[in-house]
């Protein structure tokens, strides 16, 4: 029988994942599918259901359900209790529901794709300290980099998330702003600058160095405010692209054994969206 696979999420008809994952299935001659599923909060218990009665093999997870959902799974990886939050679930050969969360390894995926290792070795900043943040942070500590600090406009939750992470520390705003030329690599997770949220940046990169990683995990705009003021300063910038094509490359595996052409659907996705 044929494979199927799906998202969820509310709203899900914006979504990018169903056309990459097909176009992938296509390279690697699986006969499967993706298809995009509306879910609303409320319907989310009913929806899962549905999905194993109905023999998908697996699904990826959007807002709002990433947290709602683990109560509904039976088991979940390190990463995705880390966050607090599930992106993808796959259907084990006894029915079981394992869900994890690829977010953070595959910003490490992206950013080791276009630049490589250089920034291990240094002092990481990371800006924000939500769920992205979390796993971007697990990550990238797993990964060997740091040492970490975290910055914040709410320090408390800065300070919470640096506890959770050996090695990690946490810093006003004001003193990363003062002192960006003592990180390597800075990687900035919140939501400021994203179409149709807040415009703007977290904060001001006149003191970064330049050579240095700086990435904002948006992907719409490709050019934040943010990254075009690292680049500015001879900063090496890099945005959500990679890690959007990575987190679904990494479920892609997962489901089929198969690790897809990130560089390829990469070009394609910065070409939709309006890039060089």
């Amino acid at each position: 029988m044929k494979k199927w696979y799906a998202v969820i999420g509310d709203p899900i008809a914006q979504s990018m994942s169903p056309a990459m994952h097909e176009e992938w299935f296509s390279d690697a001659g699986i006969d499967a599918s993706y298809i995009p599923v509306h879910v609303r909060e409320q319907d989310l218990s009913k929806a899962i259901e549905s999905l194993k009665r109905l023999g998908c093999s697996g699904w990826n997870v959007t807002i709002p359900h990433k947290t709602a959902i683990i109560d509904l799974l039976d088991e979940i990886d390190t990463s995705a209790r880390m966050m607090n939050a599930v992106n993808m679930v796959k259907v084990l050969e006894d029915g079981r529901l394992y869900g994890m969360n690829t977010d953070g390894h595959g910003f490490v995926r992206s950013l080791e794709e276009k630049y490589g290792t250089v920034g291990k070795g240094k002092n990481v900043l990371l800006i924000g300290a939500g769920g992205a943040a979390k796993g971007i942070a697990f990550a990238l500590h797993e990964a060997g980099y740091g040492p970490i600090a975290i910055t914040n406009r709410t320090l408390e939750k800065a300070e919470l998330l640096s506890s959770d992470i050996e090695g990690a520390s946490a810093i006003p705003l004001r003193d990363a702003e003062a002192n960006l030329s003592n990180f390597g690599l800075i990687v900035q997770t919140t939501s400021v600058g994203m179409n149709f949220a807040k415009e703007g940046i977290p904060l001001q990169l006149m003191n970064v160095s330049a050579g240095t990683i700086v990435a904002d995990i948006i992907y719409n705009p490709l050019r934040t405010e943010f990254l075009e003021q690292a680049e500015s300063k001879g900063g090496l910038p890099l945005n959500g692209v990679g890690m959007f094509v990575h987190q679904g490359a990494l479920s892609f595996e997962q489901w089929t054994g198969v690790y897809p052409n990130t560089k390829k659907m990469i070009r394609t996705i910065t070409d939709q969206l309006g890039g060089i």
